[in-house]
């Protein structure tokens, strides 16, 4: 790789990019320099001309970047190709190949393999690595066709595996979760390797009709924003009561002041399930909550989700394509994930999802475009899951809108859930 990436002997003029490192904020022009200052680097003469070219793109804005097929031995992905279409001019960029490497579930690492890593892609990349991709992934960007092999074999004999690239599953992503989070509701670590390791080949074979990706969210918190950027989103959730610690409550209130609590806790709740009594204990009206965790993150020692916890499973996520952008759709309102039992059901259900996507949608689409395409009855039917109205996206604001199929299909649902039309359990005969 040395004798690929020589040093170019004058640095390229960078007016415009240095336009970028005169704001307030950190610039990643200031660490390109460094790497290309690095003169005692074998990448410093690539991304001299990796900012030469950027300088060009600004001067005529158009970009120079070309796309290709590369890959390593055994796999169809992974590898993002970039060919430049100004190599006469920049040639030591003429290839600045970016491998997509799996991270390990909850961004869980050692400062060893972090050093490990910077040092394979200083021997065959550019040095240049984001942590991380919108997929998750740890991005190495900048490399030759001839280094993507030998990066690849480093990084494999340290145990990682390319990530998803083309029409393909995506790298999935997983929050820190239980390992250090109290809002955690299920393993959600557990959750993606079980998910994942059962479906390596739809990753390193693209076979798909788009990306498919799927992540986990500990709790309604979203902290990797699953419901918007996912396929197959699972979001952490509990189905009984709040807990609730009527001291920290008091000691709360005693500390911020009743005013503070009632602006900043109680007026914030968006469904007004939230009370403050006149001795500063909390009153949570916990079949109007809906999950949105605004009192529980500011009152994290008063307040905490429920005992019986597990997820919800939504649908359809993904930014602008063909429809515009697309909030997961509620398939599942609650599954538990506890027992092995609990995991190999949510690999299963993940695994139909993929094999009804694959059959079902049209090229370059995403499933949540699918799902609009044909319609969510269409699809829980050939899934065989029961309606919920949970499921419906935008419930009925009118009153001059015939009821009568929407009853029928609630008391069908009361009727399997063993429940009362007011959602109370049944008497026992």
């Amino acid at each position: 790789m040395t004798e690929d990436l020589g040093k170019s002997p004058d640095k390229h003029a960078t007016p415009r990019l240095d336009e970028l490192e005169s704001g307030p904020w950190p610039s990643f022009v200031t660490g390109l320099k460094r790497l290309r200052d690095s003169e005692d680097k074998p990448y410093a003469g690539m991304v001299n001309d990796l900012m030469g070219q950027l300088e060009h793109s600004y001067t005529e804005r158009l970009g120079f970047w070309k796309g290709g097929t590369v890959s390593v031995f055994g796999y169809g992905g992974g590898i993002i190709p970039r060919f430049s279409e100004v190599a006469e001019k920049f040639p030591e960029s003429k290839e600045f190949h970016t491998l997509r490497v799996m991270p390990p579930a909850g961004f869980h690492y050692t400062t060893e393999v972090l050093r490990q890593i910077c040092e394979v892609w200083e021997r065959h990349g550019s040095g240049l690595i984001a942590f991380h991709g919108q997929s998750g992934d740890i991005m190495l960007q900048g490399t030759t066709t001839d280094g993507c092999q030998k990066a690849f074999d480093e990084l494999n004999e340290m145990g990682f595996d390319l990530g998803g690239a083309g029409p393909a599953l995506r790298t999935s992503m997983s929050c820190v979760g239980a390992a250090r989070c109290e809002m955690s509701c299920y393993d959600e670590a557990r959750a993606l390797r079980t998910v994942i390791n059962d479906n390596l080949g739809e990753m390193h074979r693209p076979a798909l009709p788009y990306k498919f990706k799927f992540k986990f969210s500990g709790c309604p918190n979203d902290c990797v924003n699953a419901i918007h950027r996912s396929d197959f989103a699972v979001i952490g959730t509990w189905r009984d009561e709040m807990k609730v610690d009527q001291t920290e409550v008091k000691a709360y209130v005693a500390e911020k002041g009743r005013k503070y609590t009632i602006d900043h806790v109680i007026s914030m709740c968006p469904t007004r399930a939230l009370s403050l009594n006149d001795d500063d204990t909390l009153d949570v009206d916990n079949k109007s909550c809906v999950r949105c965790m605004h009192c529980i993150n500011v009152m994290h020692k008063a307040l905490a989700p429920g005992e019986d916890r597990g997820a919800s499973i939504l649908i359809g996520g993904k930014r602008s394509l063909k429809v515009g952008d697309l909030m997961g759709t509620m398939i599942k309102p609650f599954v538990k994930l506890e027992t092995e039992e609990d995991y190999q059901a949510l690999k299963d259900f993940g695994r139909e999802v993929i094999d009804f996507f694959a059959d079902n949608a049209l090229e370059h689409e995403r499933i949540g475009e699918t799902l609009d395409r044909i319609g969510l009855p269409a699809f829980i039917e050939a899934l065989g899951i029961d309606p919920d109205p949970n499921m419906v996206r935008h419930p009925r604001t009118s009153s001059y809108v015939r009821t009568d199929d929407f009853t029928e299909e609630a008391e069908k649902y009361f009727v399997r859930k063993g429940l009362r039309p007011d959602g109370k359990a049944q008497a026992a005969e």
